[in-house]
């Protein structure tokens, strides 16, 4: 790895939706600047970023990759991204390691959904943004009009440092809007009328410059420089620069302008904490060490790779450091520089340096190196699933471990192993996400894998109050059996106020409440006078939530239930742990069951950018889901994106819906919303088809 100042790297990650071409211009900027000798291409399968071969296969980028290379004497370390929200964890792991998010934007195609998620995305890691109109040599691309979308979309910030000498088959370049020299024909948009509100936006960030350029005294070309940097990191300022990395044209350009006004390690702010206490980070190689892994990869041929930013102090082969996913100090493995699929091993890492550690199991993706803590790494929820078989018996033990490494690797791929059914339920991104990975566990482990219809995590709930009891008595000669436990079962909506909700009007024999958030189920002891010993207590509680975790009525998790234990009774030596537990289950079932019981299901929100002529045809397929649309936003060109809201369940396959109603143009982004109860009638259906089930299992 070249030694190189700290202020002289620039770490940046490319973003945007797919078919932007962001693979295709890094693997431009390799060539043009002699990282790589022969130019390499995504279409004939010699890219250096897409080089699994999924990603050859398909044409499009699956992993955040790594690459770099020198220019200007800045040391570029460069992460390629997915396009499609498929793959959108990817992105948000590349966006931690960096300093700059470059947004690549389709001329043709514009802002399109993954477009403004990554640009929020980036906003919310603090990042500074930098705006790239790639194929400009398209036949359709319209740069004036994609240019005030851009400004309506994101604000006036936005604002072109250069702009294109002509469009689609004449776009021959690019003039700069910060030189008023600079010869002005065939521009699209005349450069002279940018050049005064670029410049005004820049002299934002100094009061006293912008004082004097208010007085008609322009700043020098070293001011705007370094403002240029400050208002980029700031947000403040958002370049916006055209290209075609198909022509190689603009992309000099492009670079020459990332040496001059991308942000250092040393011009972004960032804070760490210790001991309770926010302390800010200096990217000074003797500092304290402050690292993080932000992305993990399982290579076939090195095994694990930890891809690590290191923001403070250094890293060493065999050094012992803390890690915050290891009780104990750990020893780093070999350390690597990475170029897509190729590594050297270096002697250290220091401020601002990208690298991958080897076969450290210790590592996770999120995992601090050092003392102090960072932010963790967040992601969205997953909600597609699948229950998976191996085609082949003899591969049962193998797929639990090819999963784990899935795991291991992709934060937004989750496995868990149902108790009932002994299956293993994957939850992914969408279909294409878990095609995917099916892919992957063909190549990868030779392991071929058989898959249920999506299983959709459902809720079970109570809509009234009840009470009961249960007495569990065995006796089968020696030391039997008993137990009898009395509660009373509320419904509990969420976002209850636990602290006021408990309180001696509502309940006027409390001891005790345990609050469980994540299923938002309360437990309360309301015993009186020793009935069930508190020894009992936890196994009582104990069999509560097992019962929930099993269902009452079809076979999903219970929530938003409170249980109050009011009343039981013991035996002196037949009473047992084990008998109130069970006890404590089947009270729980048979209470449940008589408060008028129901199905919960998630509800999603749902971004759709189709073309105008399809909105209609939108909103008619909302309907027939059971969806509600709550409007529609104009995007770019003539495209449009609604907003809805609908039943996960019946949008599981909706992609290719909306590929065949669109012919392809159609893109759109999912997210958990919220539970709502299920119509009676699906509600009814799901219910038989787990009793039906249930009789077969028996």
């Amino acid at each position: 790895m070249a030694k190189v100042k700290v202020e002289d790297i620039r770490n940046m990650a490319l973003v945007g939706h797919g078919s932007a071409g962001k693979t295709s211009l890094i693997d431009r900027m390799l060539f043009r600047t002699g990282a790589v000798s022969v130019a390499p291409s995504v279409d004939a399968g010699t890219s250096i970023c897409d080089f699994d071969p999924e990603e050859k296969q398909h044409k499009y980028s699956i992993e955040a990759k790594l690459t770099h290379f020198m220019h200007g004497g800045k040391r570029f370390n460069v992460l390629d991204t997915p396009g499609y929200p498929d793959f959108i964890g990817q992105a948000i792991c590349a966006l931690r390691g960096v300093d700059l998010a470059v947004i690549v934007i389709n001329a043709h195609t514009g802002i399109a959904v993954n477009t403004r998620r990554v640009y929020k995305e980036a906003e919310k890691a603090g990042l500074g943004r930098l705006i790239v109109i790639n194929k400009m040599d398209d036949e359709n691309a319209d740069y004036g009009a994609l240019v005030k979308s851009i400004q309506e979309l994101w604000g006036n910030s936005c604002v072109p440092v250069n702009v294109p000498i002509g469009q689609g088959h004449d776009f021959k370049g690019v003039i700069s809007t910060l030189d008023e020299t600079a010869n002005t024909t065939g521009a699209v948009i005349d450069p002279r009328e940018i050049h005064n509100s670029l410049v005004e936006s820049i002299v934002q960030t100094d009061d006293a410059i912008l004082e004097k350029f208010l007085n008609g005294q322009m700043p020098t070309t070293e001011e705007l420089d370094r403002l240029m940097v400050k208002g980029v990191v700031a947000g403040s300022v958002v370049p916006i620069l055209a290209c075609s990395s198909r022509q190689d044209c603009g992309v000099q350009e492009l670079l020459d302008f990332l040496v001059a006004h991308a942000p250092s390690p040393i011009d972004v702010a960032r804070t760490a904490t210790k001991d309770g206490q926010e302390v800010p980070i200096v990217p000074d190689p003797k500092g304290p060490l402050v690292a993080q892994v932000f992305r993990t990869r399982i290579d076939p041929f090195v095994q694990k790779l930890s891809f690590v930013r290191v923001f403070s102090g250094h890293l060493k082969r065999d050094e012992l450091v803390h890690a915050s996913t290891s009780r104990k100090s750990i020893k780093l493995g070999p350390i690597l520089e990475v170029q897509g699929n190729e590594t050297h091993p270096v002697e250290e890492a220091g401020p601002g340096d990208l690298v991958a550690i080897a076969k450290m199991e210790d590592l996770h993706t999120g995992t601090v190196l050092g003392d102090y803590s960072l932010p963790p790494l967040e992601f969205p929820h997953p909600m597609v699933g699948l229950a998976v078989m191996p085609k082949s018996r003899n591969d049962e033990t193998k797929l639990s471990g090819a999963l784990h490494k899935v795991v291991e690797e992709d934060p937004t791929f989750k496995l868990e192993h149902d108790s009932q059914t002994h299956e293993h339920v994957v939850t992914g991104m969408s279909e294409l996400h878990l095609a995917i990975i099916r892919e992957r566990l063909h190549r990868r482990e030779k392991l071929d894998v058989e898959t249920k219809p999506p299983k959709i995590p459902f809720r079970e709930t109570i809509q009234t109050s009840a009470e009961g009891m249960y007495r569990h008595k065995k006796q089968s000669g020696g030391r039997g059996q008993f137990g009898e436990v009395h509660i009373r079962m509320f419904p509990l909506p969420r976002g209850t106020d636990i602290a006021a909700y408990c309180n001696k009007e509502r309940f006027p024999h409390l001891k005790e409440y345990h609050y469980d958030e994540a299923n938002n189920f309360l437990w309360v002891n309301s015993i009186v006078g020793g009935v069930i010993p508190g020894n009992f207590l936890p196994a009582v509680e104990k069999g509560f939530k097992e019962r929930m975790a099993r269902g009452v009525i079809a076979g999903y998790q219970v929530q938003n239930v409170c249980v109050d234990v009011h009343f039981g009774k013991y035996h002196d030596v037949d009473s047992s742990e084990a008998a109130f537990k069970t006890a404590g289950s089947m009270c729980f079932r048979n209470v449940f069951q008589q408060a008028k019981p129901g199905l919960l299901e998630p509800i999603v929100k749902m971004s759709i950018t189709v073309p105008e002529a399809h909105v209609g045809d939108v909103y008619s397929d909302m309907s027939g889901r059971g969806g509600r649309v709550q409007g529609a936003d104009a995007a770019v060109g003539a495209f449009q994106t609604v907003q809805a809201e609908a039943p996960l369940r019946e949008v599981t396959t909706y992609a290719r819906t909306l590929s065949s109603m669109t012919g392809g143009q159609g893109s759109f982004t999912m997210e958990i919303s919220h539970y709502d109860v299920m119509p009676p009638l699906v509600q009814q259906e799901i219910m038989s088809a787990a009793k039906m089930h249930e009789e077969e299992e028996e």
